[in-house]
């Protein structure tokens, strides 16, 4: 949110230079899962996110034949990436069988499957194309910038689709004048592994019930069509939360300018970036911020 305001301002005339910071510090809770809030109508339920994607994860298996070795391997995928970059707060490759053997969490998600919390910050100057002269850094160009709350409900709703996401992406890249196959590079929100793959299908990246398939052909990995989370993202990288939404932004800043090492992914143009949060199930409408950015 702070992205899309500071652009905002600027774009409209409010001030030249906005200066966007992310930062939380959770390790003052002592670590193990985030503090719950008791007046909350849904947690009070047992309906935790952990809970809520184990539920994704579980229909998702239903209608389109996905196994829990397919789930896994998003992890790997992220944790490849991770080894990478030695900002990621995991740092070393694991397998499929140490992902399903790791603790289980809420069926059939383990803890390797869930994305660690920590403390974490990241900046971002935004300015008008005008002043941009002044800094000595590459200027990157926000092409599109799009926030948008989720939709109060209390009946039927489809586990298998991000409709926020959805709903979010088709606005970005009407702004950006651009497609799902022009995207080169992106950092999703993958709190949890399903999560990435109902992603890959709300972006379209990928036809719906075909996000095993694509991750699989290997596309979404570094050297891949389309690079997703070549930081390691959320399940490698780390969430701190508060933080996350502007660390996913210098991620594709950096993509886009080169300057990635081991991780670059090489001839990236067009990078997209992607934070949502809040509710659960719909009593907290939640929401979320998708950024499109070219060099």
């Amino acid at each position: 949110t702070a992205m899309f305001e500071a652009r905002r301002a600027v774009s409209h005339g409010d001030c030249d230079v906005a200066l966007v910071i992310g930062v939380d510090s959770l390790t003052q809770f002592g670590g193990g899962t985030i503090p719950l809030v008791d007046d909350d109508w849904e947690i009070s339920q047992g309906m935790t996110m952990p809970a809520l994607y184990a539920m994704r994860a579980r229909r998702y298996m239903h209608e389109f034949g996905a196994t829990v070795e397919q789930l896994a391997k998003v992890s790997v995928k992220a944790r490849s990436h991770g080894a990478r970059n030695p900002d990621a707060q995991f740092q070393k490759s694991v397998t499929v069988e140490e992902v399903l053997g790791s603790r289980p969490i809420a069926d059939p998600l383990t803890l390797l499957q869930c994305c660690p919390t920590g403390d974490g910050a990241a900046a971002a100057i935004i300015c008008a194309s005008d002043v941009a002269g002044r800094f000595e850094a590459e200027p990157v160009k926000i092409l599109a910038s799009e926030l948008c709350s989720g939709k109060f409900t209390n009946g039927f709703r489809d586990m298998t689709s991000m409709e926020i996401a959805v709903r979010g992406a088709g606005i970005a890249y009407e702004q950006a004048g651009l497609g799902p196959d022009d995207i080169d590079v992106a950092e999703v929100h993958d709190a949890f592994s399903i999560a990435e793959l109902l992603y890959y299908e709300a972006f379209g990246f990928c036809e719906r019930g075909e996000a095993v398939q694509l991750l699989e052909s290997g596309e979404t990995t570094i050297g891949g069509q389309i690079v997703v989370n070549p930081s390691g993202g959320l399940l490698a990288k780390g969430h701190p939360i508060g933080g996350t939404g502007v660390a996913q932004v210098v991620e594709i800043v950096r993509q886009l300018r080169g300057h990635c090492g081991d991780r670059q992914v090489e001839g990236a143009k067009v990078g997209l970036t992607h934070a949502t949060g809040g509710g659960a199930m719909g009593m907290d409408s939640g929401a979320c911020s998708i950024h499109i950015f070219a060099r």
